[in-house]
């Protein structure tokens, strides 16, 4: 296998198909000439001296640019870290300096994160790796690059695509570190490839399909929940700056989306944009299939948009795992309401119980993943990596199912999340998903707190819907 530069393959395979529109600044490019931008941000990476397994930071909102550096780490071995723009410098410096990477291309944006990062990580040695600060828009210190300009000069015909082995290092994703320190989730050329075809044939996308992202692209959801499945199958993305409901909406219409992602706070702000007088005529006639993941969906939002008559799945999926692990038809996002599906090909999945057996069918268990969708581990973490795994290469995911006779599972929450009240297991997600089939009810969060009497107890707390307003 040569790296998963799964742009360069579409490329070669349907060079002329439409492949990226961007929303703000307008541009629309084809496979050949985004193709064509990812290689000279490559070539230029080559002539600062970056080699496999070197990594690049991009600190940047969505923009053409990060999609350049994305598919270039598929073409030069060199290793992508993303990260996150809703961290303060505070947040980044304990992952720059854990990752070393040795370029740094940051947004304009951004200025005074970056600043910081330069004050703030210079006593510390956070920043030492750092040998280049390369700006996407202008440089905010003299001494910085210009993106623009080391593209502009880069040889592409003198590029030769490097030779990579499947379990090298693609890119790094950070979680947020709510548990410790943030750990760098490796994921390799195999599970970027992998993402790809088993997400294209599960979830039986099309050529022909078009679909928004407004996901920021240093998630995992936004580059590989639609990404790179829809540029292996030589779909169309739409790339929007950010997330303007109206907008999105609009978009859809105008560039006949088929399929559309979101998480449950999304779908709820989508939902209530088209209430609004403006959105009382969009047509939606293009869409195929809704799709939800990222947290626990409540029944009546799905609910809500098939009412309009609009196919509205839940999904499943984790930085570690892929972020898509399961998939239902059009007539069991119905009949299976509810459910994130069954999983995908080649994808195994046990529900295991405290004692590390398989719990019985229909009993609550934690959710174990096994096959080729499986990240390498955590970046400089053996230990982490090792408390992640179990015997027979089982990755523990924290997250608790129930699966029902037919091999449909439902999310019941996060192993953390569970208390026990009288001796009885309580998920506070099924107890949210109760509070939120309440009319007034727009948002519920269930935490467990101590009790004399019943050693744990259920507090809720409710957002209610404004007087008069539409659930």
């Amino acid at each position: 296998m040569i790296s998963a530069d799964v742009l360069g393959e579409r490329a070669r395979l349907t060079p002329d198909a439409p492949a990226l529109v961007v929303v703000d600044p307008p541009l629309r490019l084809t496979y050949r000439e985004l193709d064509g931008r990812a290689v000279r941000c490559a070539a230029a990476w080559r002539t600062m001296g970056i080699v496999r397994g070197d990594r690049v930071a991009i600190l940047a909102g969505n923009r053409v640019e990060y999609l350049e550096a994305f598919f270039a780490a598929g073409k030069s071995g060199a290793i992508l870290v993303t990260l996150g723009t809703r961290a303060t410098a505070h947040e980044l410096l304990p992952v720059v300096a854990d990752c070393a990477p040795r370029v740094l291309l940051y947004d304009g944006a951004f200025a005074a994160t970056v600043a910081a990062l330069r004050a703030g990580g210079a006593g510390a040695g956070a920043i030492a790796s750092i040998e280049r600060w390369i700006a996407l828009d202008a440089p905010l210190d003299a001494a910085d690059a210009s993106y623009a300009e080391l593209v502009a000069a880069a040889d592409p015909s003198a590029f030769v695509r490097e030779r990579c082995d499947p379990e090298d290092v693609y890119c790094l994703l950070y979680t947020s570190g709510t548990t410790g320190r943030p750990k760098g989730v490796m994921i390799p050329h195999r599970q970027v490839a992998w993402n790809g075809y088993n997400t294209v044939c599960s979830w039986q996308l099309r050529s022909d399909d078009v679909a928004p992202i407004f996901t920021p692209l240093y998630h995992a959801g936004g580059l590989f929940a639609f990404l790179v499945p829809i540029v292996t199958i030589g779909g169309t993305v739409v790339l929007h700056r950010g997330f303007d409901a109206a907008e999105v909406w609009r978009t859809i219409e105008r560039e006949r989306c088929t399929m559309v992602l979101g998480v449950p706070t999304i779908w709820k702000l989508l939902l209530d944009a088209l209430e609004a007088p403006e959105l009382a005529g969009v047509d939606l006639t293009s869409v195929r299939t809704l799709l939800s993941g990222g947290a626990p969906l409540p029944t009546w939002l799905a609910e809500a948009y098939q009412r309009r008559g609009l196919t509205f799945k839940q999904g499943f999926g984790m930085t570690e795992v892929g972020v898509n692990c399961f998939a239902m038809t059009d007539e069991a996002s119905v009949s299976k309401r509810g459910s994130i599906g069954t999983p995908l090909m080649h994808t195994e999945v046990r529900l295991v119980g405290a004692d590390g057996r398989d719990v019985a069918l229909g009993e609550v268990g934690e959710m174990w993943f096994r096959g080729p969708h499986v990240s390498l581990g955590y970046w400089d973490r053996p230990d982490a990596t090792a408390e992640s795994r179990a015997p027979g290469g089982w990755f523990r995911s924290g997250d608790l199912a129930r699966r029902d006779e037919d091999g449909y599972y439902y999310v019941a929450g996060r192993a953390k999340e569970m208390f026990i009240s009288g001796g009885v297991n309580v998920y506070p997600v099924e107890i949210e998903a109760a509070l939120l089939q309440h009319p007034g009810v727009r948002d519920a969060a269930v935490v467990g707190v101590e009790d004399p009497t019943w050693g744990e107890v259920g507090v809720g707390f409710v957002v209610e819907l404004a007087e008069g307003a539409a659930p």
